[in-house]
């Protein structure tokens, strides 16, 4: 499925503001990938989406080996209380022997070695004692040990025709070391989808400029490009735009024809000077617009021809917000991945909020604590206004607040988001 398929079944809504989860169900329900494939070595494949099925072709470990360093032998030739064996052999990793160990006999052995042939267990060098005699090697083997000990069995961890890995995961470090095991040296991912960055705003500037009473500068931009960096996609900075209604259509028609999504902040409410609004509507569809959240209630969710639309609030807060919310499972999705759902647990509140307005899902800037007894409790970020970059340094996560409730009491059980759990370290 495509974005283009949205425009055919159009789903605006009638209500004055959709809450959170009619927002999320939406997306999931209407956004599938957009992304071709590509075939990349895996040095350069972590965080990228996995496009094809791996399936391990043989066993891993494809031979019993040795798990440390020391002696193998046969169990049943050993004495539960110790005793001596003839040393026949000295086997090294990747050096493996094609004789078999004869009765009563050991094989030295180094970690990862194959295990010669009738062996089935390993004693640990430092456990064991070597002996000479007469011209004749042999190593003290001590009591107790059990059949297996110190072996790792030919398909220990995988077993042949396992699936390892199912098309839509982003490789991890670990997962990169599963598909190098199968011998693979490269993979299928999906390509990075395009996203481009348009902030707007006559009273936006970008650093290094000088700024006049009345400016700002244009935080959301390095806000937004580094959390996008997190998504592993490509991403293209068309600057900002000023309050002109026909050099905002403009920018927005042209980057639509190149770009997978489009990533606005500013502009999304109903004011004289909010373009980005109505240049949706004359461009494109407009399929959701003002939800019941605070903070990000102007956020858009549309389309221009195939190219996805977001129009993420201008205030810094709301936009990371929405971002994390909205904007990052939506890049996943296109991309080829899956709906990302953020990372939730209940922890006691150490706040309280006297009265919270219903029917409005809020999500407070969050910071984990441990209080004196010990117990992790999470704190509210003392202002609640949402250009205040201030909170999004202290929390480690936002606080979601559902719809239904009125107030917050101190020790209250509440939901708490870990930044760490949607993509930021």
């Amino acid at each position: 499925m495509t974005a283009n398929a949205l425009i055919d079944d159009c789903f605006l809504h009638d209500k004055d503001r959709l809450r959170h989860d009619e927002a999320l169900a939406i997306l999931k329900e209407r956004l599938g990938p957009v992304a071709g494939t590509e075939s990349v070595p895996l040095e350069e494949a972590n965080g990228r989406i996995l496009a094809e099925q791996i399936v391990a072709p043989r066993d891993i470990p494809l031979s019993d080996n040795a798990a440390v360093d020391g002696y193998a032998f046969r169990h049943s030739d050993h004495d539960p209380a110790g005793g001596f064996l003839r040393l026949e052999q000295r086997i090294a990793a990747g050096r493996p022997s094609d004789a078999e160990i004869g009765p009563w006999a050991a094989a030295r052995i180094f970690t990862g070695a194959v295990m010669p042939t009738g062996t089935d267990t390993v004693a640990m060098q430092e456990d064991c004692e070597r002996h000479d005699q007469d011209g004749q090697h042999f190593v003290i083997i001590p009591q107790g040990l059990k059949r297996g000990a110190n072996r790792r069995r030919a398909g220990e961890d995988v077993k042949q025709g396992t699936v390892l890995l199912e098309p839509g995961i982003r490789l991890r470090p670990q997962d990169l070391a599963a598909i190098a095991s199968t011998g693979k040296p490269s993979v299928s991912v999906y390509r990075k989808i395009r996203v481009a960055l348009i902030s707007t705003g006559d009273e936006i500037r970008r650093p290094g400029a000088d700024l006049k009473t009345g400016e700002v500068y244009d935080s959301n931009h390095f806000l937004l490009r580094a959390l996008c960096e997190t998504m592993h996609v490509s991403i293209a900075d068309l600057g900002v735009l000023p309050d002109t209604a026909d050099r905002v259509e403009e920018t927005l028609k042209a980057a639509a024809s190149r770009a997978d999504i489009l990533l606005t902040t500013g502009g999304a409410s109903r004011g004289e000077e909010d373009h980005i609004l109505w240049a949706l509507d004359r461009l494109g569809q407009r399929h959701m617009w003002q939800l019941a959240i605070k903070p990000g209630r102007p956020m858009m969710f549309g389309q221009i021809g195939s190219c996805v639309f977001l129009g993420l609030p201008g205030n810094p807060v709301a936009a990371m917000v929405c971002f994390l919310l909205y904007a990052r499972p939506v890049i996943s999705v296109l991309g080829g991945g899956g709906f990302l759902e953020p990372q939730k647990f209940q922890v006691p509140a150490d706040f309280e909020v006297p009265k919270k307005k219903p029917d409005r899902r809020e999500f407070y800037r969050g910071v984990l604590e441990t209080d004196g007894l010990g117990n992790t409790v999470v704190r509210k970020f003392d202002r609640d206004g949402s250009g205040l970059i201030t909170g999004l340094r202290e929390a480690n996560g936002l606080i979601e607040i559902p719809e239904e409730a009125t107030s917050v009491e101190d020790g209250q059980m509440v939901t708490f988001l870990p930044f760490s759990g949607m993509g930021i370290a």
